[in-house]
């Protein structure tokens, strides 16, 4: 049963990390073997006025241990003056981890992969904000200039032709953040907007998008508007280059929690000193009180393990929002952190009792020595 638990509670981890306001960086799995190069696509006309480009990239499915083309779309801003920084896959601790993007008020660092339409590896040409109106580049985007008139063109040249989908590692981008980049990154910043997420999740949905099915050429690539699979996408060109399949034995991902533990299955089993109070008595007493409290917590790790179990199953069920389920892992995390802070002071309590107990041994032999 653990098992099953900790994909389940990793999966929930990573939504949790991906989309609640104000927690980027890392997610909490690393992946085995790296993601698919970028397909080569047309970007689809823009849809109307206000909406920004967001690139494509792979995701993850660590159900089934693949991953999938999460299509390229334009999209509306959470607010006048945000950027979007496309999220990246980097390697590092033995494995593949992703760095979520998010909007703010500047393109921040994202791993030097070369999406395209603006993104070339390094900040965003693709237009700017003046006020409260966008002004878009049509050099690199498709815009009908008939509709859109804030528009200008300024020719761009991306840093290379690269179609590598992640940075570091064995093949990938050698690209480290600059110092600016670095600041950037403690801006003001909020995660992917609801038509973001449930464009994300419509993806993961289409057994047609995942690199085991389509071979690092995705039948959908990009579409006009988020989560629209069926009018306005397009397809793509070509992959970015010779597919190669996972090995048979290639592991999947892994749970990387950084210092953290957010679940009852993630707890370690305690470890008990043997007694030396001195006395065999005593020690036999002892051993069995430690029997009896090893029982006990591992009886309270179970039930909040198959508690916590339980409403992941239902949150599944009920296909919970972003919102709920960021609150059932913060309520998650609190049980856990409360069981263990309780099971720390009992085991503290049984330590000292024997301690004292240990010393009193001692102290009742030195009385009843007799000097020679």
């Amino acid at each position: 049963m653990r098992t099953g638990i900790v994909i389940r509670s990793m999966l929930f981890a990573v939504v949790l990390l991906a989309f609640s306001h104000g927690a980027f960086g890392q997610i909490g799995i690393s992946v085995g073997f790296g993601p698919p190069l970028l397909p080569i696509y047309e970007q689809p006309i823009l849809p109307g006025d206000g909406y920004l480009w967001a690139p494509g990239y792979w995701g993850y499915d660590s159900s089934a241990n693949d991953y999938y083309w999460v299509p390229g779309t334009w999209v509306y801003p959470p607010q006048p003056g945000f950027l979007w920084t496309p999220g990246y896959w980097g390697w590092g601790g033995g494995g593949y981890y992703f760095n979520q993007g998010y909007w703010g008020p500047t393109v921040g660092y994202y791993g030097g992969i070369n999406y395209g339409y603006g993104y070339g590896g390094y900040g965003y040409e693709g237009g700017r904000w003046e006020g409260n109106h966008f002004v878009y580049n049509t050099s690199v985007n498709r815009v009908n200039t008939a509709v859109v008139h804030n528009t200008y063109n300024a020719p761009v040249s991306n840093a290379s032709e690269s179609h590598v989908s992640y940075n570091g590692g064995s093949g990938g981008v050698e690209a480290r953040p600059t110092a600016q980049q670095e600041a950037f990154a403690k801006e003001q910043h909020v995660g992917p907007v609801e038509a973001q997420t449930q464009h994300m999740q419509a993806a993961r949905s289409n057994p047609e998008l995942f690199a085991s099915a389509n071979h690092g050429k995705p039948p959908i690539a990009a579409t006009s508007k988020p989560g629209d699979f069926t009018t306005g996408f397009v397809a793509s060109k070509q992959a970015g280059g010779e597919y190669k399949a996972p090995l048979p034995d290639a592991p999947s991902a892994n749970v990387s929690h950084g210092g953290t533990i957010n679940h009852a299955s993630e707890l370690p089993s305690h470890d008990f000193k043997a007694p030396n109070t001195g006395s065999a008595a005593s020690n036999q007493s002892y051993q069995q009180q430690l029997n009896d409290l090893s029982v006990r917590e591992a009886r309270d790790h179970e039930n909040l393990e198959q508690q916590q179990e339980e409403e992941h199953q239902k949150a599944t069920q009920k296909n919970y929002s972003d919102k709920q389920i960021q609150q059932m892992e913060q309520r998650h995390a609190q049980q856990t952190e409360q069981l263990e802070q309780r099971h720390s002071s009992e085991n503290k309590q049984m330590e000292q009792r024997q301690s004292s107990q240990s010393a009193s041994k001692s102290q009742s032999n030195s009385s009843g020595t007799k000097p020679h």
